[in-house]
Order: structure tokens, then C-alpha cells, then sequence
């Protein structure tokens, strides 16, 4: 990713997945464009897939009595997609210390050449179930870090897609 959204932290480096998928007619414009709203939607297509691969989606953390609300949210555009074009959303969870997710994100239109449409980042935030802030990272996470400080865990996931049904679907 070209644009820097975090201040390197020392650590293990970004954990990756990939997501493929094609732009649904529901998801254009009267011009034909995406509308701008949805590449928030596929960045979390892809989101969610690299949380739950790696034990870390929604669901792991509300079972530990936690939400992990969307605090910070940037796209930046580039070009558009239009009606029928594929594209794959890259998200790359970033290290950190302290008590949150460092998100980036890539989308790509497929082919030759491919090119960027928007990169962006989301940062997200530790609550309980009350909406208290968590200063510290929990347990859970605090253990899937040792695991990616020692290496434990793959950089890059395999490609996921979203073609059949317009939802995320492992391959």
C-alpha cells in the first residue's frame, strides 16, 4: 500500500486477506458508479474475513464480553468502479500496543493492468458490552499477539471470494 495510515510500531508485520468480488447492480448509482458508501462494505467483507481466520472477529470478542466499535474511518478514493467490475479488497491488520485494531485497506480492480480504486483505514477500539473503554488489551487478543510476536501465525491468508452470492464465502 502505497499511502502510510499508521506510524510503524516495533513488532511482527501486518497479518493479510484478500477478498474477491464483483460489484452487484444494487451497489451502483444511476450512473453506474459504486456509490460511495459501500467501499466501507467491502472493506469490511474483508475485515471480517481476516478477524474470523485468525479467532479475532465480532463474535470472538463479544464472547469475551466486548465490542470493537469502529472509531476512525478514512477512504480515499482514487477512480471508481462501475456495474460488473471485479476487484479484490486487501485488509492488513497492523501491530500495536495499545488497546485497539490498526485496519488498512487496498481495492484493486482486477486485470491487466490492475489498477488502485481507494485505499483507507479503519481503528477500532475495545468496550464492553456497556460501552466502557478498555484501557488495556484483553486477555484474548493480549494472547493472539504473543502468537504473532512469535511467528505463530501466517503473514497472508488465502484469497477468500465473494462471487457466488454477493456475500463472503471461504475457497
Amino acid at each position: 500500500m502505497k499511502q502510510q495510515y499508521f506510524q510503524p510500531e516495533p513488532g511482527p508485520a501486518p497479518l493479510c486477506r484478500k477478498v474477491r468480488r464483483a460489484v452487484r447492480f444494487a451497489e451502483t448509482d444511476p450512473m453506474g458508479l459504486v456509490w460511495h458508501g459501500r467501499y466501507a462494505d467491502y472493506f469490511e467483507d474483508a475485515r471480517v474475513m481476516l478477524g474470523d481466520a485468525l479467532g479475532i472477529g465480532y463474535f470472538d470478542f463479544y464472547d469475551a464480553g466486548l465490542l470493537i466499535p469502529v472509531t476512525r474511518f478514512r477512504v480515499d478514493y482514487r477512480r471508481p468502479l462501475r456495474y460488473k467490475d471485479e476487484f479484490t479488497v486487501e485488509a492488513r491488520l497492523h501491530y500495536t500496543l495499545a488497546a485497539r485494531l490498526h485496519m488498512e485497506y487496498a481495492i484493486v480492480k482486477d486485470g491487466d493492468p490492475g489498477f488502485t480504486v481507494c485505499t483507507g483505514c479503519t481503528v477500532q477500539h475495545f468496550t464492553t458490552l456497556t460501552g466502557e473503554l478498555c484501557l488495556a488489551r484483553p486477555d484474548f487478543f493480549d494472547e493472539f499477539c504473543g502468537r504473532w510476536e512469535r511467528g505463530e501465525l501466517p503473514e497472508t491468508l488465502p484469497l477468500a471470494s465473494c462471487f457466488s452470492h454477493g456475500g463472503p464465502v471461504n475457497v
